[in-house]
């Protein structure tokens, strides 16, 4: 049974993660959990620690739960909820990608591609959150 106060506890220290760089992120990790995971991401790592923090307080996912997740199966590319035919655009460099959502993955001048990443990986050369360079995350629309 979680003890009377770690509600406003775990609240308080998740909203103190906001302000913590990677470094802190990590010390924060191995004080509390033990040896933090190498992830060069500060935001994956705060979402992680803030689950870890709200397990200690209130306890895992109970086994339903736990059973219901799993049986949702595989998690979709971001980018198929627009249906089958969608066409998917971004100017880049002076050169228009255009990507046709089908049914096994994003069609990009003639070649099958599992997500928006590995599209945006061959039509730059470098490494782009594939989401994230079609525009699908307006709060972190690429520039």
């Amino acid at each position: 049974m979680p003890r009377a106060s770690a509600k406003p506890m775990t609240e308080a220290e998740i909203e103190a993660l906001a302000g913590l760089d990677l470094a802190a992120l990590r010390s924060l990790w191995e004080d509390r959990i033990g040896p933090a995971p190498k992830l060069r991401s500060p935001e994956l790592l705060r979402h992680l620690l803030a689950w870890r923090l709200q397990v200690e307080a209130f306890g895992d996912l109970d086994r339903e739960t736990r059973r219901r997740l799993a049986t949702r199966g595989p998690v979709e590319a971001e980018g198929r909820q627009f249906g089958i035919g969608a066409i998917l655009r971004r100017d880049w460099q002076g050169q228009r990608i255009e990507v046709v959502v089908e049914t096994g993955g994003f069609r990009w001048e003639g070649q099958m591609f599992p997500s928006l990443s590995a599209v945006a990986r061959a039509a730059t050369g470098t490494r782009w959150n594939g989401p994230r360079f079609f525009g699908l995350r307006a709060e972190e629309a690429a520039a």
